[in-house]
């Protein structure tokens, strides 16, 4: 086993150089999923619960159609927003987007706490608007003192 994970290290290195630095590094769930399921496919080879070649072969594939996605999605807003969603708006000029903030299943106290973690302010009063990002994360932008 100690054999198998040494060569996977290798090859694994390899598949994540081919699915490119934005899988490990975004973290959308389209980037997640190539995350999980490298991890998952490839540890099946390193244990010896699969046979090695095969698998090898399914992480190559799974690193290979996301790398496709990615490319379609740069070149097409339709899939780019099937595949990661859209930025949405929670907080605009003094008012709560309450139905954006239902779809991201944010309360108030989550949005309050990414407002202070984000941006460093302490109310979102100091905020001109408020989105919750295709990351999952909640960006801010201030007001212009």
């Amino acid at each position: 086993m100690g054999c198998r994970a040494f060569v996977m290290f290798f090859i694994t290195l390899g598949l994540i150089r081919l699915s490119g630095m934005r899988a490990f590094g975004t973290k959308s769930a389209f980037d997640n999923i190539i995350v999980i399921m490298l991890g998952a496919v490839l540890s099946r080879a390193v244990i010896g619960a699969s046979p090695f070649f095969p698998t090898v072969v399914a992480g190559f594939v799974l690193c290979l159609t996301h790398k496709v996605i990615a490319i379609i999605s740069m070149n097409s807003d339709i899939v780019s927003d099937i595949v990661k969603t859209k930025s949405l708006s929670l907080y605009k000029d003094g008012k709560l987007n309450k139905k954006n903030m239902r779809l991201c299943e944010l309360t108030m106290g989550d949005l309050i706490c990414g407002v202070r973690h984000n941006a460093n302010i302490a109310s979102i009063d100091e905020a001109e608007e408020i989105f919750m990002e295709r990351t999952g994360q909640i960006s801010v932008v201030k007001k212009k003192e």
